[in-house]
């Protein structure tokens, strides 16, 4: 998946007014004709449901916009310069590279949604613009205004309800190909998936949008193991699952040491409302420490649950929960909210 790209933008010029006067049989005081520059083409921006990576841009990172054409005798005007659309998949932050930093310009999340991005120079005007009844036959005329050029990121966040995150290796791809007709690679390799999957889950009249997140490890928010690159997709998220291995050591401190990690990079990331799932209970290695698996993490609240994504065992009610705390996260009136309690993950001792 290609999720960001710098690219350079450039609007096309303003044509130039011209300096014409008639010049007719029996007309012996014509007066300035001279017609204005048409205006430079503009580049735009438009989020489309069509894409879903931004290669198509990688392949070239220069767009100009056409120029305007220049002024003509007769009073006629030069024709307007064509504008570059480039489309974009939704979810593209748009930001410029400005002297002292950079400036947000669009978040496209909604499907032909557009942003001008570079605006086009105006044309200038021929001489007929400045006669005056003193001055009946000027001869001057403006150049058109150059058009504005910059040099933007496009950051891709992925558009998805509910995030799978955890270590590497815990089950996450499984998990999905499971729930979804998603087919994420499989193995029995750490950092089996470099890129964020989506797949749909589809409960009866429910539908939602699940990622798998690649395994997250400790220092990400420092780029460690591309955490950067993962970290960034799950921000658009409203609920997160936390995968943990039933196998794993300490799966609790792989708990904390996760949300550790998206706190330090965002702290509104370590307020999203989590689901904690134990997997790979068909394991019987697993299967036979559940009770310690259980005294060790008692203190989260709501209660963990243990699933097998090999087998499917417990995936049901644990997606069923998901469409539930998804549809409690989403904005409620003030008196209504009041009534809910979500669960924030907090370090647990």
């Amino acid at each position: 998946m290609i999720d960001r790209v710098e690219i350079w933008v450039k609007a096309g010029n303003g044509g130039n007014g011209v300096v014409s006067f008639r010049r007719e049989k029996f007309v012996p005081f014509g007066g300035p004709d001279g017609g204005d520059g048409g205006n430079g083409g503009s580049v735009f921006l438009v989020a489309s449901r069509g894409l879903s990576t931004l290669t198509h841009l990688r392949q070239r990172r220069h767009y100009r916009a056409q120029k305007g054409d220049h002024g003509k005798g007769k009073n006629r005007h030069g024709k307007r310069g064509d504008d570059v659309i480039l489309a974009v998949p939704l979810g593209t932050l748009v930001q410029r590279k400005e002297d002292n930093g950079k400036a947000t310009l669009a978040d496209l999340t909604v499907d032909g949604q557009r942003v001008l991005v570079a605006k086009g120079g105006r044309g200038g005007w021929g001489n007929a613009h400045f006669a005056t009844p003193t001055n009946q036959a000027p001869r001057i005329a403006r150049n058109g205004k150059p058009g504005e050029e910059w040099q933007l990121l496009l950051d891709l966040k992925l558009l998805a309800d509910v995030g799978i995150i955890g270590y590497p290796n815990v089950g996450k791809s499984t998990l999905l190909s499971s729930v979804s007709k998603a087919s994420p690679k499989v193995a029995d390799y750490p950092f089996t998936t470099t890129e964020p999957v989506l797949g749909v889950v589809e409960l009866g009249y429910r539908a939602f949008v699940l990622a798998e997140i690649p395994g997250l490890i400790e220092g990400a928010h420092h780029g460690r193991g591309l955490g950067h690159d993962f970290l960034r997709h799950i921000e658009r998220t409203r609920v997160l699952i936390h995968l943990l291995d039933g196998s794993a050591e300490h799966p609790l401190s792989d708990l904390n040491k996760t949300n550790e990690e998206l706190r330090l990079f965002n702290p509104a990331l370590g307020e999203k409302p989590q689901l904690v799932a134990i997997n790979k209970i068909d394991l019987p290695s697993v299967r036979t420490r559940l009770p310690e698996l259980g005294r060790m993490l008692r203190g989260i609240e709501p209660p963990v649950y243990f699933i097998s994504a090999a087998t499917g065992e417990g995936i049901a009610e644990l997606m069923n929960k998901t469409a539930e705390l998804l549809q409690l996260s989403l904005p409620q009136p003030e008196a209504e909210a009041a009534e809910f309690k979500v669960f924030r993950p907090k370090p647990v001792k």
